[in-house]
């Protein structure tokens, strides 16, 4: 009998890299990867500080649920949020990929 392991994998970065995180995302999925993505704003829509907090920590949940974060470092920019990422996932022990280092692989 065929096994299939999926690994789950949040993808993490500025959301300057919005397009470039769901080509990503795309691939990984084909790949056969459960992927968790950010929540991308929507223009005309403002949100409250409580809002943007339940934003922040629904995408730390991402993170605990996930095997990986993908860190979508285009140009090796890493942001402070991201970087707040990087450091819970390697706190929680997960597997931290950065894409400039697949790009170097590929």
């Amino acid at each position: 009998m065929w096994r299939y392991i999926v690994k789950v994998i949040t993808i993490c970065g500025s959301l300057s890299f919005k397009e470039e995180m769901m080509i990503i995302a795309e691939k990984l999925a084909l790949e056969g990867n459960c992927i968790l993505t950010p929540v991308y704003p929507v223009k005309n829509f403002s949100k409250t500080d409580t809002q943007l907090e339940k934003l922040k920590e629904a995408h730390f949940k991402r993170i605990e649920l996930s095997d990986a974060i993908l860190v979508v470092n285009v140009n090796n920019y890493i942001g402070d949020s991201t970087s707040l990422e990087i450091e819970y996932a390697k706190k929680l022990e997960k597997e931290v990929i950065y894409y400039t280092e697949l790009l170097r692989k590929n």
